[in-house]
């Protein structure tokens, strides 16, 4: 029998298949382009194994291809009767997570991670800040990352994978340092990672290390091909950077280039949230308006989604307040407002709250938007993202501090952070 990277015993008498689904799975884990190419490999060398079908499902998933993703999940199913129990496990958990049982499927995965830490696919989703837990809504949702991963340290060793992994939620929770540490040891073992060459910029954002940022990913990113997961956000990361350098004009070129609607090829929820991220954070940092790209945005998120949707809830509304659509921007919070009492939002109410003090800013209400963020701030990190994505919210608000003439509150606001120190890009901010 046929093993994986990690030693788990796969149920396929195909050579080529396992080979194929190994680094398949592995261009997953490290955000490669032409995932589907190996998945399909592995599918069309031995069509009943059934992993293979499910990282297929996944990669659908990930890509915003729902109806593709759920097709193949209901194959998987009757694929794994034959399987081991592992496989079993394995299979039942993507199932649940691709139909939306969310919190079913993340009590599966901590029960099946007990009998198998190693299987790290199955530890891959559970991870990160768009993960089963970073997008559960929960207030201490960074600590639980990190407590789910530590337990496995010494299982996984000298893991590229599982550095990535372990360093984010370490980076996180404020320990930028340790997280630039074992980041640094997995693109020494896999240099073309562009979960790592992420995790990478993160640390060094909270570092305050912007130059050494944006010297990596000007290195990095020219051959990152687009079909990679991660190609609109590693090159929003690059634009904030240039934002903050004073280089808007190269921020808007790479923009229009690499992340723009309609160019990029990376999933919806990235172009939507990082597109309107980058645009509100651009004009905080003093840059004018540009109608022209948040009607792309809108026009993006409606063809896209079209309701407020996990994350997406504390970012769509800015492009209707930046645009002046007060009644589609009135529905918007109204649909954030109604759903998220319904419990069809993790982090319930807030993206309606983030949205009225968007509206309240646009409007130049600036001790309104101060009014309504100061009470939630402790309360942002439920919307999911990173830390450096929340700075979206945390610049609004200084912003605010320093519009509405309150200079001694914004500072104090930023010396009651303790554990991070970027760069704040905010008009008037000394």
């Amino acid at each position: 029998m046929y093993r994986d990277r990690y030693g788990l015993e796969l149920t396929t008498e195909s050579g080529a298949a396992r080979d194929a689904y190994v680094e398949g799975v592995d261009r997953m884990l490290a955000a490669s382009p032409f995932v589907e190419d190996k998945l399909e490999e592995a599918i069309a060398a031995d069509p009943g194994f059934a992993l293979a079908v499910v990282a297929l499902a996944r990669q659908h998933q990930l890509r915003g291809r729902g109806k593709e993703a759920r097709a193949l999940i209901e194959r998987a199913g009757p694929l794994a009767s034959s399987a081991s129990e592992r496989e079993r496990s394995h299979v039942e958990i993507f199932t649940n997570l691709l139909s939306g049982k969310i919190p079913l499927a993340l009590e599966q995965t901590r029960a099946h991670l007990e009998r198998y830490p190693l299987d790290a696919f199955v530890l891959d989703p559970a991870c990160g800040v768009f993960g089963l837990i970073g997008f559960s809504g929960r207030k201490a949702r960074e600590p639980e990352q990190l407590a789910l991963l530590e337990p496995l340290v010494d299982a996984y060793g000298d893991d590229w994978w599982f550095h990535s992994a372990y360093a984010f939620a370490l980076v996180e929770v404020g320990q930028w340092d340790r997280g630039r540490a074992l980041i640094e040891r997995s693109l020494e073992q896999r240099p073309r990672n562009a979960v790592a060459a992420h995790i990478k910029a993160h640390a060094l954002y909270e570092a305050g290390e912007n130059s050494p940022a944006l010297a990596y990913l000007s290195d990095w990113l020219p051959e990152y091909d687009p079909d990679g997961l991660m190609h609109c956000h590693l090159w929003w990361h690059y634009c904030l950077l240039q934002v903050a350098a004073g280089n808007a004009e190269e921020a808007w070129r790479a923009y229009d280039r690499q992340c723009a609607p309609g160019v990029s090829k990376s999933p919806a929820i990235n172009v939507v949230t990082d597109g309107a991220a980058l645009l509100w954070r651009a004009e905080l940092a003093g840059e004018p308006r540009s109608r022209a790209r948040w009607r792309a945005v809108r026009e993006c998120y409606e063809r896209a989604f079209g309701r407020p949707l996990v994350f997406v809830d504390a970012h769509a509304g800015l492009a209707y307040a930046a645009l002046g659509e007060i009644e589609a921007l009135e529905r918007y919070i109204t649909e954030a407002e109604e759903r998220g009492k319904a419990g069809r939002l993790p982090a319930g109410t807030l993206g309606a709250e983030l949205t009225r003090a968007y509206r309240a800013f646009v409007a130049g209400r600036y001790h309104e938007t101060v009014r309504i963020l100061e009470p939630i701030m402790e309360e942002v990190v439920r919307i999911g993202g990173s830390r450096a994505q929340r700075d979206l919210v945390t610049n609004t608000l200084l912003a605010a501090y320093l519009r509405d003439g309150r200079q001694e509150a914004g500072r104090a606001f930023l010396e009651s952070i303790h554990d991070r120190r970027p760069v704040r890009p905010v008009a008037g901010l000394a």
